[in-house]
C-alpha cells in the first residue's frame, strides 16, 4: 500500500517520513517465521523495495533511481543469508551489528556501530544480526527504481517450508498457515542451486572491511566544506567506494549556528538525520527534522539547511548518480 504523493511547497510534510511514523511489515520475507529471524521489522520508505509481501506499506512511492528502506531488530535477531543484483548499503542508526558473508555466513564477518556504513557488492550472499543489548535500526539504500528480487540461500527455503511459507517464482509470498495456497498457473520458486551459488562472489574479511566507512574515518571532502562550521565527507562515489551504485552518499556535520545557504541540485536528494535537529527550508516552506527522520527534496527545488540547536548535528545525504551532482548556489 502506498501513500499518495502531492506536489507543491505547501506539501513538504508529505516528503518527510518521521521515525515515529514508520509503518513496519513483520512478514516481508520468506524467513519471517524462522526462529531467530521472526522478530524483525522491515520498512519501505521510498520506492517499492524488495519485500515479498504485496501488503508492505510504501511511505513514498515516487521513483528516485534508488530505494530507501530500513530494518529494526531486537537483540539476537538475524536477517538470513541472501543476495541482491543491485547495490545494497546500510547505515547504522542504532545498535551493534554483525554482517556475515557466504552461503552459511562464515566466509567473512565485520562488526558495525552507530555512524558506520557498509556497501555490500552485488551477487554476494550476506546476512546480518543485531549483536547488541538494545533494539537497533539500520537505514538502507538499494540501487535502481526496481531493485529486483532476493536470491536466498538454500537453507532459508527449507526452514520456511517448516513454518508454512512458500515463495513463488514471481517473488510473492504464500502463507499456508493462513489457508493460502499456490494460485493456479503459479509455481514455487525453485530452491537456489549449487550452480547459482557457484556464480556468486566470495569475499574474505579484508575485502569486506574495504566496503565499510567508519564513522570516524577520514575521506574525500565535499562541496560544502568551504562553509563555516560545516563538513562533508564522501562515503560512496567521488573517490571512495567508487564502484557504480547509481547513487552517491555523503555524511554532513554542522556546528551550532552554522548554515548551508540556498542551493539546488539536478538530482534527487534524500537526507537521513543521525543526530540532532535540522531546520530545513524548501522553496520557502520550513520544517524541522529530528533523529531518525527522512526527507526527500525534489530535484531543482531551492533548499537551505540550518543548525539552530546548541550541539553538532549529523545527517546522511543520498543523491542520484554515481558522482556528486553540481551544487547550484542561489
Amino acid at each position: 500500500m502506498a501513500d499518495t504523493m502531492t506536489s507543491g511547497a505547501s506539501k513538504l510534510k508529505h516528503r518527510v517520513v518521521r521515525y515515529g511514523d514508520l509503518k513496519p511489515c513483520f512478514d516481508a520475507f520468506i524467513d519471517t517465521r524462522t526462529p531467530g529471524s521472526d522478530q524483525k521489522e522491515n520498512f519501505t520508505i521510498i520506492g517499492p523495495g524488495v519485500s515479498e509481501n504485496p501488503d508492505q506499506h510504501v511511505h513514498i512511492p515516487e521513483p528516485h533511481g534508488f530505494n530507501i528502506g530500513g530494518a529494526r531488530q531486537p537483540p539476537g535477531c538475524t536477517n538470513s543469508q541472501h543476495s541482491h543484483d543491485t547495490a545494497e548499503v546500510f547505515y547504522v542508526h542504532s545498535g551493534k551489528w554483525r554482517f556475515d558473508l557466504g552461503e552459511h555466513g562464515d566466509d567473512a564477518q565485520v562488526m558495525l556501530n552507530p555512524g558506520d556504513l557498509i556497501s555490500i557488492p552485488t551477487r554476494l550472499f550476506r546476512g546480518f544480526q543485531n549483536i547488541g543489548d538494545d533494539t537497533g535500526f539500520l537505514w538502507a539504500v538499494l540501487g535502481g527504481d526496481d531493485p529486483g528480487r532476493v536470491l536466498w540461500a538454500p537453507k532459508v527455503f527449507e526452514l520456511a517450508k517448516e513454518y508454512g511459507l512458500v515463495l513463488l517464482d514471481d517473488g510473492m509470498l504464500i502463507d499456508t498457515n493462513k489457508g493460502e495456497s499456490v494460485p493456479m498457473g503459479k509455481q514455487p520458486m525453485p530452491v537456489t542451486t549449487a550452480e547459482q551459488i557457484g556464480r556468486l562472489q566470495v569475499f574474505d574479511d579484508g575485502q569486506l572491511e574495504a566496503c565499510v566507512a567508519r564513522s570516524d574515518a577520514p575521506g574525500p571532502r565535499g562541496s560544502f566544506d568551504h562553509l563555516d562550521g560545516v563538513s562533508e565527507t564522501h562515503l560512496i562515489g567521488s573517490g571512495r567506494m567508487d564502484w557504480s551504485h547509481g547513487f552517491c552518499v555523503s555524511m554532513l556535520r554542522m556546528e551550532p549556528g552554522s548554515m548551508i545557504p540556498e542551493h539546488s541540485l539536478d538530482q534527487p536528494d534524500v537526507w537521513f538525520v543521525q543526530s540532532g535537529s535540522v531546520a530545513v527550508d524548501v522553496d520557502g516552506e520550513a520544517i524541522t527534522l529530528s533523529s531518525g527522520d527522512t526527507i526527500t527534496v525534489p530535484r531543482g527545488a531551492v533548499r537551505q539547511i540550518s543548525n539552530i540547536s546548541d550541539s553538532i548535528i549529523e545527517f546522511i545525504a543520498v543523491r542520484g548518480g554515481d558522482t556528486t551532482p553540481e551544487t547550484h548556489w542561489s
